[in-house]
């Protein structure tokens, strides 16, 4: 039997009486695509998405290419003072810093493409740096969190019992303080002592100790989910018949359930970054985070608080990296989870 296609009255394509939409749904089942084939071949048609993910990229080529800019254009390193001297601007001499203390503007024609501050430092340079340290932080601490959730979620959720009782008090002790105040508790402590635990050690103004802090304040929004996804799937048939092959309490969470819970995951691993740079900004600027001199977008944005209005794109410039960081890293998110989301409905062309 032959039935022929058109166009409903609403203007829907339409094949044997079925949608356009799901005949490609349908045929992206019948093509044989594992999970993860199926969600690349989804995001790769959401273009907000990517636009937004070529931008982060973009921002993080043009932090990682900081020494070349500063070396080869600048001229002049992150902290380097130039306090007392003049730049030429327009064929005339102005000072970089002024005599009552109010630094040069951006300036096309000068190399201080973005202006200097206070302290005579070029703004630019340390912008690109400053995103360097504060991409830099926000990195590991996402590495820090997802490794230690995914761990603390996948075996408190398999094991049950005692363990899982120790380990869900544990976040909740977490949980229960605002990560903003947690951070600078923790912050402010570990940047005047800190950390040596064993093996492990770093000076309080290593860029490793605001990471770790904000690795571990973020580790029970992520464990929590993966626990309540594992406490799911630890009924499932498929477990059970690893329990009766005789497979080991090690193995059947490491190669039964982290696969399964591999899509949610990958889907926290950008809202994590994102919030991670954000509250990184945001325990800098308190004093808690990057500590003086490294400079990163918090550190800046803080030091050009007391030159408002005067020279307000000390605060403008930071703050608008920092917000389009965090943007495209949010947007290329919500493409990833709805990429992931076999319920999402995305309507995809052949």
């Amino acid at each position: 039997m032959v039935i022929d296609s058109g166009t409903s009255a609403t203007g829907t394509e339409f094949s044997s009486g079925i949608p356009t939409e799901l005949l490609g749904e349908a045929r992206e089942r019948a093509s044989g695509l594992g999970p993860y084939q199926l969600a690349w071949w989804r995001l790769r048609r959401n273009r907000a998405a990517l636009a937004f993910g070529a931008v982060f990229l973009l921002v993080l080529v043009l932090c990682l290419l900081a020494p070349v800019y500063a070396h080869d254009i600048a001229h002049t390193g992150p902290n380097d003072n130039h306090i007392t001297q003049t730049v030429k601007v327009g064929g005339k001499l102005e000072d970089v810093v002024n005599s009552i203390g109010l630094p040069i503007g951006p300036t096309w024609h000068s190399r201080f493409f973005l202006g200097a501050d206070t302290n005579g430092r070029d703004v630019a340079v340390r912008l690109l740096y400053g995103g360097r340290n504060s991409l830099e932080v926000g990195i590991v601490a996402t590495l820090i969190t997802m490794v230690l959730a995914t761990i603390v979620g996948v075996v408190a959720g398999y094991s049950g019992g005692l363990l899982d009782g120790l380990l869900t008090r544990a976040l909740d002790v977490i949980w229960a303080y605002p990560v903003v105040i947690l951070g600078v508790a923790l912050g402010a402590i570990l940047a005047v002592s800190g950390i040596d635990v064993g093996f492990v050690k770093l000076k309080g103004s290593s860029l490793m100790v605001p990471a770790v802090v904000i690795g571990i304040v973020y580790v029970p929004y992520v464990a929590k989910p993966v626990r309540g996804q594992v406490l799911g799937l630890r009924e499932r048939e498929f477990i059970e018949a690893a329990r009766v092959q005789g497979q080991g309490t090690l193995r059947i969470m490491f190669s039964e359930l982290l696969p399964n819970v591999g899509s949610t995951v990958i889907v926290f691993v950008p809202l994590m970054l994102a919030n991670a740079v954000l509250l990184e900004a945001g325990l800098s600027y308190l004093g808690a985070g990057v500590q003086p001199p490294n400079p990163s977008w918090g550190t800046m944005i803080a030091d050009g608080i007391s030159s408002i209005p005067a020279a307000i794109h000390l605060v403008l410039v930071p703050g608008i990296m920092l917000v389009l960081a965090v943007l495209s890293i949010n947007v290329f998110g919500d493409g990833v989870r709805d990429a992931l989301d076999p319920r999402a409905k995305i309507r995809i062309g052949r």
